[in-house]
């Protein structure tokens, strides 16, 4: 049971980042759709379950120590294993990035704390916790997750669920919400797998399955109460961290008990991104150190772009990239 509840805490660590828990993310692929977002968040949340459980049987049967080794075993070869391992740490660095930048303007907007103290506070100690490797990831995660579902579950009690859902319009922008659903579904693909690859000691047969399950009913859970918020507001997007300003509406009491989810939020999933691209780009302990340095101090200035921007522009083009990948996990033999 102990090791179900690790796995359990880190994947949803890694899926419930800045985006996710601003809003932002759910608005995007699922919001504007209005009622069929709905069905595209149970169809996202299948296949990320889908995903998680065909990966962790592969890591397993084919004993798999790395990304690389596990593209290999995918038969993905040649140049096109080299462009999607490029493309899969190209995702994790800017994720890495955007988690930066949520957390600088979490902090600018509630509390007008200047970028030039709280972007090295956070990168100091994202680096601490990298240094730690998959053990430090587990145990703050283990830590930070429980407290997360209760508190998304406790806003969504808190928000008149029925009748929030009632103001749900039929749709507010046209387009392919199916497309959107697996676009959502393989970005997240892409920032899990070297995650997964670090779980392997966490997850034996009886513990993938269950892990697994309840992994995908949380991110399912998860995604509905914060779906159900987010569609029925209008102009939710004119503020960077829509659900901040959603909550504000419960008492004075409740924007400061969210910032904590959003804080916790954006930690667990940028140290779950910043891993899994030091990890795949390290040749040893030494390089991974390096890399890890550098990482943290290039993400003060880049946080300065803006969390909103970043979201926005990038989430949606890197989760189309990502259905290539997705394809290879859910169809192979």
């Amino acid at each position: 049971m102990k090791n179900i509840v690790k796995a359990v805490c880190v994947i949803i660590g890694a899926v419930i980042g800045a985006g996710f828990a601003s809003g932002r993310e759910i608005y995007i692929f699922f919001g504007v759709y209005g009622i069929k977002g709905y069905i595209g968040l149970v169809i996202a949340s299948i296949v990320t379950g889908i995903t998680i459980y065909k990966v962790l049987n592969h890591i397993k049967d084919k004993k798999i120590e790395n990304y690389e080794e596990y593209l290999q075993t995918l038969g993905i070869h040649g140049r096109i294993k080299e462009i999607l391992k490029y493309i899969v740490n190209l995702f994790l660095l800017i994720s890495f990035y955007v988690m930066m930048a949520g957390f600088v303007a979490y902090f600018e907007q509630e509390f007008s704390i200047m970028h030039s103290i709280i972007a090295p506070a956070i990168c100091l100690l994202c680096y601490i916790t990298f240094m730690h490797n998959i053990e430090g990831i587990t145990k703050m995660n283990t830590i930070l997750i429980p407290f997360l579902i209760a508190m998304i579950v406790l806003i969504g009690i808190k928000s008149n669920i029925v009748e929030a859902l009632e103001t749900v319009p039929k749709t507010i922008k046209e387009g392919n919400w199916l497309i959107a659903s697996l676009e959502y579904a393989s970005y997240n693909s892409i920032l899990l797998i070297p995650i997964l690859i670090g779980l392997k000691q966490y997850t034996y047969q009886k513990e993938k399955k269950i892990a697994t399950i309840v992994s995908a009913f949380l991110l399912l859970l998860s995604t509905i109460l914060y779906g159900i918020l987010i569609m029925a507001k209008e102009n939710i997007l004119q503020v960077e961290l829509p659900l901040i300003h959603i909550v504000s509406k419960f008492g004075k009491l409740y924007p400061h008990i969210y910032g904590i989810v959003i804080v916790s939020a954006i930690y667990t999933s940028a140290i779950a991104s910043g891993y899994g691209f030091a990890e795949n780009s390290s040749k040893s302990k030494k390089s991974y150190q390096m890399i890890c340095l550098i990482l943290c101090i290039t993400a003060i200035p880049i946080s300065k772009i803006g969390f909103a921007s970043l979201v926005d522009l990038l989430y949606p083009v890197l989760g189309l990239i990502g259905l290539i990948q997705i394809g290879y996990i859910i169809f192979r033999k």
